[in-house]
Protein backbone atom coordinates (compact mmCIF):
# COMPACT_ATOMS: atom_id res chain seq x y z
CA UNK A 1 0.00 0.00 0.00
CA UNK A 2 1.58 3.28 -0.87
CA UNK A 3 1.86 6.26 1.37
CA UNK A 4 -0.97 8.38 -0.10
CA UNK A 5 -3.62 5.72 -0.15
CA UNK A 6 -2.20 4.84 3.83
CA UNK A 7 -2.77 8.71 4.56
CA UNK A 8 -6.52 8.73 3.14
CA UNK A 9 -7.31 5.92 4.88
CA UNK A 10 -6.55 7.02 8.08
CA UNK A 11 -8.09 10.34 7.51
CA UNK A 12 -11.18 8.62 6.48
CA UNK A 13 -10.89 6.71 9.83
CA UNK A 14 -10.06 9.77 11.17
CA UNK A 15 -13.31 11.55 10.06
CA UNK A 16 -15.51 8.47 10.39
CA UNK A 17 -14.34 8.61 14.28
CA UNK A 18 -15.90 11.92 14.51
CA UNK A 19 -19.42 11.47 12.65
CA UNK A 20 -19.58 8.02 15.24
CA UNK A 21 -18.88 10.77 17.91
CA UNK A 22 -21.41 12.93 17.03
CA UNK A 23 -23.81 10.48 17.26
CA UNK A 24 -22.95 9.17 20.37
CA UNK A 25 -23.10 12.63 21.62
CA UNK A 26 -26.23 13.60 20.04
CA UNK A 27 -28.23 10.76 22.09
CA UNK A 28 -28.82 9.30 18.15
CA UNK A 29 -27.05 5.87 19.57
CA UNK A 30 -29.25 5.46 23.02
CA UNK A 31 -30.80 2.55 21.37
CA UNK A 32 -27.33 0.64 21.23
CA UNK A 33 -26.66 -1.85 23.78
CA UNK A 34 -30.70 -1.72 24.48
CA UNK A 35 -31.46 -4.27 21.40
CA UNK A 36 -33.39 -7.69 21.33
CA UNK A 37 -31.02 -10.12 22.02
CA UNK A 38 -28.57 -7.89 24.57
CA UNK A 39 -28.85 -9.82 28.27
CA UNK A 40 -28.79 -7.58 31.27
CA UNK A 41 -28.76 -9.35 34.15
CA UNK A 42 -29.15 -6.59 37.44
CA UNK A 43 -29.24 -8.24 41.07
CA UNK A 44 -27.97 -6.54 44.06
CA UNK A 45 -24.33 -6.00 44.56
CA UNK A 46 -24.05 -7.42 40.89
CA UNK A 47 -24.40 -6.25 37.26
CA UNK A 48 -23.69 -8.32 34.07
CA UNK A 49 -24.75 -7.33 30.64
CA UNK A 50 -23.94 -9.23 27.68
CA UNK A 51 -24.35 -7.95 24.05
CA UNK A 52 -24.78 -10.18 22.04
CA UNK A 53 -27.07 -8.91 18.88
CA UNK A 54 -24.69 -5.72 19.63
CA UNK A 55 -22.03 -7.04 18.93
CA UNK A 56 -23.44 -8.98 16.06
CA UNK A 57 -24.43 -5.99 14.26
CA UNK A 58 -21.15 -4.23 14.78
CA UNK A 59 -19.49 -7.27 12.97
CA UNK A 60 -21.57 -7.23 10.21
CA UNK A 61 -20.98 -3.06 9.80
CA UNK A 62 -17.53 -3.60 10.26
CA UNK A 63 -17.08 -6.50 7.79
CA UNK A 64 -18.84 -4.52 4.89
CA UNK A 65 -16.97 -1.72 5.49
CA UNK A 66 -13.83 -3.60 5.23
CA UNK A 67 -14.94 -5.47 2.65
CA UNK A 68 -15.46 -2.62 0.59
CA UNK A 69 -12.32 -0.63 1.50
CA UNK A 70 -10.24 -3.39 0.51
CA UNK A 71 -12.53 -3.87 -3.37
CA UNK A 72 -11.81 0.31 -3.09
CA UNK A 73 -8.09 0.01 -2.46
Amino acid sequence: MESRSLGLLIVLLGAAAVVVGLLVGSGALAWFGRLPGDIRIERPGVSVFIPFTSMILVSIVLSLLLNLLRRHF
